[in-house]
């Protein structure tokens, strides 16, 4: 790689800047001061400084969010050969998801590099929400959303306090739209089984302010500005 184009991927100028740093003998190569224009460097096995000080390519970072589908396994890799959330991603650099979807629960996940900001989306401390739909089995009664309101108890805990929007109701099914700020292990089914409601249908259509939108199964996006933005400013 040329050497201006390598100062410029560490963020240290743009390469014409980064060309005037090497003509003014300002940036060494294997502690040699190079001052001449079309030097190649080996970026894994060359030391650079500029001013004295190395550099280095920063690590790129990416923020993504996957309409996962039912089927897929919510990990890296898995023993038993399952499909995984990441055979639907082809960028080559390691990605890793955060939290987790049921095999059988689709809907938005968000995947990154940025092991700071997973922390962030993922700590108790911050109670980021999650926004389900969900198709249960019979009618809701004002009473049982009031209890998932309230909390219900999965293995002898409370959980927080939910957010719950009927969408539609009738002797048959119900559409339910539910707000957690927490992720215990399938919590949203587990919540519905408090209250003697089966699960039929489960999507996640939000995390904390990244909503899915109209992403179709099985595609991905990269965050834009204000999304990575906002998932920086977790605390």
């Amino acid at each position: 790689m040329r050497l201006n184009k390598y100062l410029a991927d560490c963020g240290v100028a743009s390469r014409r800047a980064c060309d005037k740093l090497i003509a003014e003998g300002r940036v060494a190569v294997n502690g040699k001061i190079v001052d001449q224009m079309g030097v190649v460097v080996n970026p894994d096995n060359d030391h650079v400084t500029v001013n004295g000080k190395r550099v280095a390519v920063k690590h790129k970072t990416y923020y993504i969010l996957l309409h996962k589908p039912k089927g897929y396994v919510t990990t890296v890799s898995d023993e038993l050969g399952r499909r995984t959330v990441m055979d639907l991603i082809d960028i080559k650099t390691r990605l890793y998801p955060v939290g987790r979807l049921d095999y059988d629960t689709e809907g938005a996940l968000i995947l990154t590099n940025d092991g700071d900001v997973a922390n962030k989306l993922t700590h108790p401390k911050n109670q980021v929400s999650k926004v389900y739909v969900c198709r249960i089995s019979g009618e809701i009664t004002n009473a049982e959303v009031a209890k998932l309101e309230r909390g219900v108890e999965i293995d002898g805990k409370l959980t927080l306090p939910a957010g719950v929007k009927v969408l539609e109701s009738d002797v048959h099914h119900s559409r339910v739209e539910l707000t957690i700020r927490e992720g215990r292990n399938r919590q949203v089914r587990r919540m519905f089984e408090a209250i003697g409601k089966d699960v039929e249908f489960l999507k996640r259509v939000a995390v904390g302010e990244i909503r899915l939108g109209g992403l179709s199964r099985g595609k991905y996006r990269f965050l834009n500005e204000k999304e990575i933005a906002y998932l920086k400013s977790l605390k």
